[in-house]
This record gives structure tokens, C-alpha cells and sequence, in this order.
């Protein structure tokens, strides 16, 4: 048996490749508040989205194939997207608190990750 099980590898592969799709999807906002991308055409702020995507698939892609219990992983598809959404929040938040600083946290905020942790708790729950 491996030092890493298929769960912990799968858990930590989407990490990274949420950490890779949020700066895609949401770092280009803070580089043009910050000046680097404010002249940028549009087409150009795409491209270098894609170019962290591309980083991004080679984590999520392997991650889905290694954690997938048909493939001898951990987790079932219904499993592995709950943990990937929750990964991708809780990645979401961490980005906006550290980048954002004018954004801040509510308490409804709080409530929701709560429900997330329930989505988890239901995803793994034995239906049989």
C-alpha cells in the first residue's frame, strides 16, 4: 500500500486545481485592481485564464480518475463532485479574504458552509 491513500491524493489534487481554476476564473479582477491587466483586451485576459485552466485540468483530471471508486478509488461520482464543490468554496473564500479585502464575510456565509458540511455529511451517508 502506498504512503498516500486514493482519497488523500484525490483530496489534495483538487485542492490545487481549485486554487488554479479560481486564480482562472477571479485572479485577473485582482490583477486589473492592481494595474497589470487594465489595458489587457479582453481576448488577452481569456488566454491567460485558459493558460492557468490548462494547470488547472492537469490536477482535476487525474484527480477525478484516481479518487473514482471504479477505478480502485476512494469516492463515488456523486461523492467526488460534493467534495470538489466544497474544495472549490472553501478555496473561493480563502482567495477573497486574502485578495479582496473590501469583500467580507456574513453570517449567511457562515450558514451556507454550514449546509455544505451537511451536503458532505448526506453525500457519504450509507443509502443501502
Amino acid at each position: 500500500m502506498s504512503l498516500l491513500s486514493s482519497g488523500v491524493i484525490t483530496i489534495l489534487l483538487l485542492i490545487v486545481s481549485n486554487v488554479l481554476m479560481t486564480f482562472a476564473w477571479y485572479g485577473h479582477l485582482k490583477l486589473q485592481s492592481m494595474g497589470v491587466t487594465t489595458n489587457w483586451p479582453l481576448i488577452t485576459v481569456i488566454l491567460f485564464s485558459w493558460g492557468i485552466a490548462f494547470f488547472e485540468y492537469l490536477c482535476m483530471v487525474p484527480a477525478n480518475r484516481i479518487g473514482y471508486i471504479e477505478n480502485g478509488g476512494t469516492f463515488s461520482l456523486m461523492q467526488l463532485k460534493v467534495v470538489q464543490e466544497v474544495i472549490s468554496l472553501s478555496v473561493f473564500t480563502i482567495f477573497v479574504v486574502l485578495f479582496f479585502k473590501g469583500e467580507a464575510l456574513h453570517w449567511n456565509h457562515f450558514v451556507a458552509f454550514l449546509l455544505l458540511v451537511g451536503a458532505v455529511f448526506f453525500a457519504f451517508l450509507d443509502s443501502k
